[in-house]
């Protein structure tokens, strides 16, 4: 199965691109399934159902949120009756919304997606995502319930990430950190045959911090001052994910490469 997951849209010239460009991916790549993370989609904060529509019409089989999954309130009716919508699987019972979902894919197959929110920097009130996630993939096995399983853990430290994916490996064909919108360079397959990468980057403009326009995201630093206006910065984005190719019958990955496309980072396309 060919999947590529796309890292966190930020603002609209990130989610335009994302827009423009996934169709010719899916066409590129032979796409089995495209993820994409669309949590500061809106303006840098959240996702708003009419930007969901327009990304799931360009292609896109799932989207995954995080930690600004409720600033557009309006998303909370839609995530309700959209259940290729991720939030993070471990908020509360009674959330609206789920936080794994089980798609079709061409050929008769199956693939689970799920996303937990780390908890280090993050949210330490919410369920633990490690533990979870084990409850959701002791209802679903590789090879037998699904064809694969793709993770995303939504979290700020590096080593949460890591710990995650090895806890997970063999059970799952990638693991994929979002959130901190910097593309790692550390690509890889794991002992058990799952694959890593710490951060998939983001879908965005990178003369920026972290997506968001200089002189407020500086001036957070330089003033100390939480409340410093920050709106998305605008110019050309870079599309920033990973692709993955994993064995149907096993749904352990046998491929990983980065995909950067556009704007100012250094180009990186598989060769299909």
């Amino acid at each position: 199965m060919r999947i590529l997951f796309l890292g966190d849209i930020v603002g609209r010239t990130g989610r335009e691109t994302v827009a423009a460009e996934l169709p010719g991916l899916r066409a590129k790549l032979g796409l089995d399934l495209a993820i994409v993370n669309a949590e500061n989609a809106s303006h840098g904060f959240g996702l708003g159902p009419d930007m969901a529509d327009a990304l799931f019409k360009a292609g896109a089989d799932v989207i995954t949120l995080g930690n600004h999954a409720w600033d557009r309130k309006e998303i909370v009716p839609y995530i309700a009756n959209h259940p290729r919508l991720l939030r993070p699987l471990n908020f509360p019972a009674g959330t609206p919304g789920a936080g794994a979902v089980v798609v079709d894919v061409p050929g008769g197959r199956k693939a689970l997606v799920a996303q937990a929110l780390g908890q280090r920097n993050m949210e330490p009130l919410l369920d633990c995502p490690f533990h979870g996630t084990r409850e959701i993939l002791a209802r679903h096995r590789m090879g037998a319930t699904v064809n694969a399983v793709v993770l995303d853990i939504h979290a700020e430290a590096t080593s949460e990430k890591m710990a995650y994916a090895h806890s997970f490996d063999g059970q799952s064909s990638l693991v994929v950190g979002t959130h901190t919108h910097c593309p790692s360079a550390d690509a890889q397959i794991l002992p058990g045959g799952t694959a890593f990468q710490s951060d998939a980057g983001m879908c965005g403009d990178y003369d920026s911090v972290i997506g968001m326009l200089k002189d407020g995201g500086t001036l957070r630093f330089w003033r100390k001052m939480k409340g410093e206006r920050l709106g998305p910065a605008e110019g050309p984005a870079t599309i920033c994910g990973v692709f993955v190719d994993t064995v149907d019958s096993t749904g352990l990955a046998r491929r990983i490469e980065p995909v950067r496309l556009g704007g100012r980072l250094k180009q990186a396309m598989p060769e299909v």
